[in-house]
């Protein structure tokens, strides 16, 4: 290969990164954010959807790599939340999404960097009917994303995607784009007059305050089951045990996030209902 071309290949080749969309005004998903304890800016994307930019990530210092780090992070957020989330990655070999919605199996799908479909297409649909898309229309634009395209490489293949998105309410800001260097996109979201930083604190109180706010807003709606309160603190806690522990043994700060976050709200659960009896 030329030194030109060489060059123009490290040009195109985009850094690691993320976007996470929240389908939620940004007041709702603050105070779930903070839970992540990671720096992070907020904005509003469309008509009910918001959307966090990453300040930094595990990513850049090599610790993980960037596709494991967002789907623990949809993850953390969706299981303490009743909207789902959805997190688009990519970096130099690959591009993708997942979209993580209560204690759902997360769905995703990846590209390769030249746009080559590397995921099953059951998982298009999947992902159409958990955000209430058009069955026909939509799930046919969808079916596009999947199928070979010489001309379409992986940031071109979620941009299709967002522009599905566009027909539910989302409106990602101007440059807020997947493959778009890391601190365009800060740049991009710190100029936007509705944005605020996130960034959780380190004092275990506020923490604490964070986890009663959000049970107080009763943000459980998502559990797939009701009765006994208990039961259901107990079943957080049993689901968020295996997932730390995986976190742990695999070194990925996304998914011990994803299982700590389920223990805490499984331990406020109890302690709350001991607390607060019912007649």
């Amino acid at each position: 290969m030329s030194t030109e071309a060489t060059s123009r290949a490290g040009r195109t080749a985009p850094a690691p990164g993320g976007l996470l969309l929240c389908r939620a005004a940004p007041d709702s998903v603050a105070p779930a954010a903070r839970l992540l304890r990671e720096r992070m800016l907020l904005t509003r994307a469309g008509q009910g959807w918001s959307v966090l930019v990453p300040e930094g990530g595990p990513w850049l210092r090599g610790e993980d790599p960037v596709d494991r780090v967002m789907t623990g992070w949809a993850t953390a957020l969706a299981v303490g939340a009743p909207w789902p989330v959805l997190a688009l990655w990519w970096d130099a070999d690959r591009g993708g999404y997942t979209l993580a919605s209560g204690f759902r199996r997360p769905v995703g799908y990846v590209w390769l960097a030249n746009g080559t479909p590397a995921g099953e297409d059951e998982a298009m649909r999947t992902f159409a009917a958990r955000l209430g898309l058009d069955p026909v229309l939509d799930v046919q634009s969808l079916d596009r994303l999947t199928a070979p395209d010489p001309v379409a490489d992986a940031r071109g293949r979620l941009r299709g995607l967002l522009a599905v998105l566009t027909r539910v309410g989302l409106d990602l800001p101007v440059g807020l784009a997947p493959g778009e260097p890391a601190d365009r996109l800060r740049e991009v979201a710190r100029d936007r007059p509705d944005a605020r930083p996130v960034e959780g604190e380190e004092r275990p109180d506020t923490v604490r305050g964070e986890l009663e706010a959000v049970a107080a807003r009763r943000l459980t709606p998502w559990l797939p089951w009701s009765g006994d309160p208990k039961a259901r603190a107990l079943a957080q806690m049993a689901a968020g045990l295996p997932l730390a522990a995986w976190g742990l043994r695999h070194r990925s700060g996304g998914w011990l996030t994803a299982g700590t976050l389920l223990l805490a709200h499984g331990a406020l659960g109890l302690s709350y209902d001991m607390t607060h009896p019912r007649d």
